[in-house]
């Protein structure tokens, strides 16, 4: 389980990123994280796992209080949080299964990464990963060979790798294309309800939020201003973080995709019989 105790960040010009944000975040469940740029919906990910030092408040991963650890603490800490990233932070040169195996950095000893050594199972794992994202086939294929969606599959089985007790999961589909989007969600939602695992998604396109979350949690201006189930993210919440809309056509547009999807997903079963 997660907690944050009255996180705030302020930076050195004064800005405020963050007020006095609270919350728990329960095992198993999805939290999409919404509101318009510049709404501190980065910075709180980044905080969580101090990539950036929050100003105020904490951040308890079960019973350990990450905003009290020393450098060399935190290190071990971070192999607790998954991360998943907006640029998928791949390293091109290496091979898909490179990437996920680096993963596994945290917990072996130098000389095997250097080496690309690594035991094993994390070696089996990492192939079981790699077939549960869609990927057996582009094992042996460099990073910089793959597709948009191909990387973030990349990145959410190198996050797997490190047998995450949080997922971080920061604009996820900033980078792709809708039908591809809505893959890389699912794909998320499936994975962390298999596993039980709880995550944090930074998403900006509230509507699609409400298809692939458990809860949402809105802020604006660094403040959170909405938190409950995805049902009751209405047209009045939803201008309140974001500004007047067509909410109406949104929806509408999210409803014809999500059809789209369905009739697929039928078509592909039909030609599997």
């Amino acid at each position: 389980m997660l907690r944050i105790e009255g996180l705030s960040k302020t930076y050195r010009t004064g800005d405020k990123a963050l007020t006095d944000v609270s919350f728990e975040v329960p095992a198993g469940q999805v939290v999409g994280l919404i509101g318009p740029s510049g709404a501190g919906k980065s910075t709180l990910i980044r905080c969580i796992n101090r990539l950036v030092e929050p100003s105020a408040g904490a951040v308890h991963l079960r019973d350990l209080n990450v905003t009290g650890l020393s450098r060399s603490a935190l290190r071990q800490a971070r192999r607790r949080i998954g991360m998943i990233f907006q640029e998928y932070a791949l390293v091109e040169r290496l091979t898909v299964m490179e990437n996920v195996l680096s993963g596994r950095l945290g917990y072996v000893p130098f000389w095997r990464s250097f080496l690309r050594r690594y035991p094993g199972e994390d070696v089996a794992k990492a192939f079981q990963l790699l077939e549960r994202v869609g990927l057996t086939e582009h094992a042996d294929k460099r990073a910089d060979a793959l597709s948009g969606g191909q990387r973030q599959r990349v990145g959410i089985a190198r996050a797997l790798e490190q047998d995450p007790e949080l997922l971080l999961v920061d604009e996820p589909t900033a980078s792709l294309d809708p039908k591809t989007s809505r893959q890389i969600m699912r794909l998320i939602l499936e994975i962390c309800q298999e596993r039980n695992l709880p995550a944090i998604i930074n998403i900006h396109d509230g509507i699609r939020a409400q298809s692939f979350t458990q809860r949402i949690i809105g802020l604006q201006a660094g403040v959170v201003v909405f938190d409950g189930p995805p049902a009751e993210l209405d047209d009045k919440v939803l201008t309140r973080i974001y500004g007047e809309e067509d909410w109406t056509a949104m929806r509408r547009g999210a409803s014809e995709d999500d059809e789209e999807d369905a009739r697929e997903r039928e078509e592909r079963l039909a030609g599997l019989v």
